[in-house]
C-alpha cells in the first residue's frame, strides 16, 4: 500500500485545480491520478463530517471518449473509501448537481467542459454546493492510499471496474423547467437545437418540445466537438447564420460539452454573448443582487436594472462565494452569471401557477435560455436591443506556455501604477489610445480614455492566454481584440 498527498499527486502528474475542478491532459489523467483525487475529495469530506463509510456518492460524465474510463477509476475510489457509487449516466452537470444537493450526497462530474477531447477533468460537489477555492487546500493536503497492485506501471487499473446501473436524474431536471415555465410556454415557436456533442443535447430538445415548441435538431456529431461559449468558433458562427437564413426559426439554442453553459442565437442566427444573456436572465428573475466576474460586460451596471451589482474573480467558485455573502436580505433574489453564459440561481424563485423553483447555485444552461425565450418582450434581438449597447468579445492564444505567461504578466505588473499605465499605453496605444485605469482583480483589465477595455488573463483550465475586449459595437470589440492579441504576440516575439 503506497501513500501520497493529493498535492504531491498534482505535482507529479501536472493535473492541477483550475477554476472548475481538476483538469489535465487525458494522458496525465491516468486511472491512478483520478483515483487519488477522488479519495482525497472523500477524505476531506470525511473530515468535515459530510461523508462516511456506507454513504452514497453520485457520479456522471460528458461524452468525451476518455470519460467512461475516468468514471470507472472514480467509482473504484468511492468503493475503496467505503462509499457506494451512484452512477447517474451521461447527463448535464447541473442535473447531477441538482440531484446531489437534493439528496445531500457528494457528487463528481467527469468533464472537460469546452476544452478539446485530448483533455478532461473532474468537477467536485459537496452535499450542499460546489467545492470552492478555500476547499482546495484541504483536499490537496489529504494523504491517500494507493493500493499495491491496483495499477499498472502506466497508471491504469489492473482490474476492470463496472459502473452500476444508471440512476435517473434527468426526469427531475426536465420537470424543473416544465413546472417553472408551464406547459405551452413556448407554443408556436420553432427552435433550432444545435446538438453537436453536448451531453445535454437530447434533454434540451425534450424540454423545448414539452414546453410546446417545435424542436429542429441541427448539427449532431458522434465525435467530440469543443464548443466554447466564450470563444465561439468561426464555423459555428457560419452554421448558425446558415440555419437561420430561411427565416423560419425563432432562435437557435445549444450548450457547451457538459451542458452547463448556454448558447443562444437570435432569429438571424447571431449568437448572443453570455454576459448579455446573463443580464436579461437576471432581470427576468427580478434579481436584487447580481454577481458576475470582472470580465463581464459593463452593460450590467449601465442598465440600472439592479440595486446591487458585484464583481469577482473569474470562476463559478468566486461567484458562488460572493452570492452567499449577498443573501442577507429576506425576500431578495440573488443570482450570478459568467461571461460564458452559465447562470447561477442563489435564491428560490416563483414559477408558473405559484410553483417554487429551488435555488441551484452552480452553472446552468437551460434556465437562462428559457428565461429569454419565454419573455414577452418580443424577439430575442429586440430584447438585446433594449440594453445599453456595450459589446464584449473574447479570443485566446492557444498553446500559451507557462513561462510566456510569467514573462507577460511580470512585464505588465512591473513598476509603479503610473509606469504600468504608461506601458499599457505603449503596448496598446495604437489601437486603444491612452490607458486610464488598471484592475488586477483577475489578470490585467485596462480601461482606456475612450472607454474601451482590454483584459488579459491566463486560463485556469488550459494553457491559453484569454483576451476580453469591450467597446460600443461588435465590429469594434472584435477588431480591438485582434489588435490587442497581435500587440501581445509582438511584445513576446510570437509569430502572428
Amino acid at each position: 500500500m503506497a501513500q501520497i498527498t493529493v498535492r504531491d499527486l498534482m505535482a507529479e502528474s501536472g493535473v492541477a485545480f483550475g477554476t472548475s475542478g481538476a483538469r489535465g491532459t487525458v494522458l496525465a489523467m491516468t486511472d491512478r491520478v483520478c483515483y487519488g483525487y477522488t479519495r482525497g475529495f472523500l477524505s476531506y469530506l470525511a473530515e468535515l463530517g459530510e461523508f462516511q463509510a456506507g454513504g452514497r456518492v453520485a457520479l456522471a460524465g460528458d461524452l468525451r471518449p476518455s470519460t467512461p474510463r475516468i468514471l470507472a477509476a472514480c467509482a473504484r475510489a468511492v468503493r475503496d473509501s467505503g462509499g457506494i457509487p451512484v452512477f447517474c449516466g451521461y447527463v448535464p452537470t447541473p442535473a447531477l448537481a441538482l440531484y446531489g444537493f437534493a439528496e445531500k450526497v457528494p457528487s463528481l462530474m467527469v468533464t472537460g467542459s469546452h476544452i478539446p477531447a485530448d483533455r478532461n477533468g473532474i468537477k467536485f460537489y459537496r452535499p450542499n454546493g460546489e467545492v470552492l477555492k478555500e476547499d482546495e487546500a484541504g483536499m490537496s493536503a489529504q494523504l491517500v492510499d494507493l493500493p499495491g497492485g491496483a495499477f499498472t506501471q502506466d497508471g491504469a487499473l489492473t482490474e476492470a471496474e463496472e459502473l452500476p446501473a444508471v440512476t435517473d436524474v434527468e426526469t427531475v431536471y426536465v420537470r424543473r423547467y416544465i413546472d417553472h415555465f408551464g406547459a405551452g410556454a413556448l407554443s408556436g415557436k420553432r427552435i433550432g437545437v444545435y446538438q453537436h456533442s453536448a451531453v445535454g443535447r437530447d434533454v434540451l430538445a425534450q424540454i423545448v418540445r414539452e414546453l410546446g415548441a417545435e424542436a429542429v435538431l441541427l448539427g449532431r456529431s458522434e465525435t467530440f466537438i469543443p464548443v466554447d461559449t466564450e470563444a465561439i468558433r468561426d464555423e459555428d458562427v457560419v452554421l448558425a447564420r446558415d440555419w437561420a437564413s430561411e427565416g423560419t426559426l425563432d432562435a437557435i439554442i445549444s450548450t457547451d460539452g457538459d451542458s452547463d453553459r448556454p448558447l443562444l442565437a437570435d432569429e438571424t442566427g447571431t449568437w448572443m454573448r453570455g454576459d448579455v444573456l446573463g443580464i436579461l436572465s437576471a432581470a427576468r428573475v427580478g434579481a436584487a443582487a447580481v454577481v458576475t466576474p470582472v470580465s463581464s460586460n459593463t452593460a450590467l451596471e449601465l442598465s440600472g436594472l439592479f440595486p446591487r451589482c458585484r464583481r469577482t474573480r473569474i470562476g463559478s467558485p468566486y461567484v458562488i462565494a460572493a452570492m452567499t455573502e449577498e443573501q442577507g436580505t429576506p425576500g431578495d433574489v440573488v443570482c450570478g452569471y459568467e461571461a460564458n453564459g452559465g447562470f447561477l440561481l442563489g435564491s428560490d424563485i416563483t414559477g408558473a401557477g405559484g410553483s417554487k423553483t429551488t435555488a441551484l447555485p452552480t452553472r446552468d444552461a437551460v434556465l437562462p435560455i428559457l428565461l429569454v425565450l419565454t419573455a414577452g418582450a418580443g424577439t430575442v434581438s429586440a430584447q438585446l436591443a433594449s440594453l445599453p449597447q456595450r459589446v464584449t468579445f473574447s479570443d485566446r492564444i492557444k498553446a500559451f506556455p507557462l513561462e510566456l505567461g510569467e514573462q507577460l504578466f511580470g512585464m505588465l505588473q512591473a513598476g509603479s501604477a503610473e509606469e504600468q499605465l504608461a506601458l499599457q499605453t505603449k503596448l496598446f496605444g495604437a489601437c486603444a489610445g491612452e490607458a486610464r485605469t488598471i484592475d488586477a482583480t483577475d489578470g490585467i483589465r485596462t480601461t482606456f480614455a475612450n472607454g474601451e477595455i482590454i483584459h488579459l488573463r491566463r486560463s485556469g483550465n488550459a494553457p491559453e492566454l484569454r483576451c476580453y475586449t469591450e467597446a460600443d459595437s461588435e465590429e469594434r470589440a472584435a477588431t480591438l481584440n485582434r489588435q490587442a492579441l497581435s500587440s501581445v504576440k509582438a511584445a513576446l516575439g510570437i509569430a502572428d
